[in-house]
């Protein structure tokens, strides 16, 4: 499939898939797909919807994030303002919002919610910790990433639908990588990308999906995800521990140097050090790629 210029293929999509399957034709070539049934045993299954996250966490107050690009004066994981989640969820249906919450323990705050879901066993070595809640608005996207500690995710979307773009580690090369961070260039918009401005992008092969209420969608480890709300609604993701050594190598790098060299960069140069890695995630990617404009 060809979007908007984008080289994506269709995720495949299954009703259910034993461990031994999905370990053998996903995990182990590294490949993503959605699986449509595979928590239907789960109380959230039917429980959860926007009007649920209201019943039990209405009062809660949450932390929001928009779509500003990150700044000396706004880091990647820093909230820009907060609300009741009851006022959020409102405005959630209301009207098209740029406001998500991101990586938010929910269910630490609201513990009942913590009996509405178990780890599957689907061949992952799951971190057994409490997942975080994604929420988003009508349009709302979350920009082209990587995790930082190259997990395997299983992510299940409720209320709504959602659409996720993602590539494999091996187009790196291709997406403008921002040096010393896990992003690619903020200002493109790869579900409509400027080729004229980012002609790489022309050279990257990706997938893309659809998810509704319920969906599985794994999303091997290291692989660049964009996420964009098509409905209001929410995801959570399970993590599994990365399988190779190379990977799980690169984790403990991101974790232990290159996030504090950047924390430190930025609080030592400011803007001037966000300004210089955009600039050299465009410069890079051309040289790499023997193009010039």
């Amino acid at each position: 499939m060809k979007k908007e210029g984008l080289h994506l293929e269709q995720i495949p999509k299954l009703d259910t898939i034993s461990k031994e399957d999905f370990v053998k034709n996903y995990v182990r070539p590294q490949k993503p797909v959605v699986i449509k049934r595979l928590i239907e045993d789960w109380s959230a299954f039917d429980k959860w919807n926007l009007e649920y996250i209201r019943k039990v966490a209405g009062e809660k107050t949450v932390p929001l994030y928009d779509d500003r690009p990150i700044s000396s004066d706004y880091k990647f994981n820093e909230p820009h303002t907060e609300m009741k989640m009851a006022d959020y969820i409102d405005l959630l249906k209301a009207k098209p919002t740029n406001y998500r919450i991101f990586l938010y323990h929910l269910m630490k705050e609201v513990p009942s919610l913590q009996k509405d879901f178990s780890f599957p066993d689907i061949g992952l070595r799951f971190i057994k910790q409490l997942p975080m809640l994604f929420f988003g608005g009508e349009n709302s996207k979350v920009f082209m990433h990587y995790d930082i500690d190259y997990a395997n995710i299983l992510h299940f979307h409720f209320h709504g639908k959602k659409q996720c773009i993602l590539f494999p580690p091996s187009q790196s090369k291709y997406l403008y990588k921002v040096p010393h961070a896990l992003i690619s260039r903020e200002d493109i918009d790869f579900t409509n990308p400027d080729l004229e401005k980012f002609p790489a992008l022309k050279l990257a092969k990706g997938y893309v999906a659809e998810l509704e209420h319920g969906e599985s969608l794994y999303m091997p480890e290291g692989y660049w995800h964009q996420m964009t709300y098509l409905t209001p609604g929410f995801s959570m993701s399970l993590r599994a521990t990365p399988r190779t050594l190379t990977n799980f190598s690169k984790a403990v790098y991101n974790l232990i140097f290159m996030r504090h060299f950047d924390n430190y960069m930025r609080k030592l140069r400011g803007q001037k050090w966000i300004d210089y890695k955009n600039k050299q995630a465009v410069k890079r990617t051309h040289q790499r790629n023997d193009i010039s404009l």
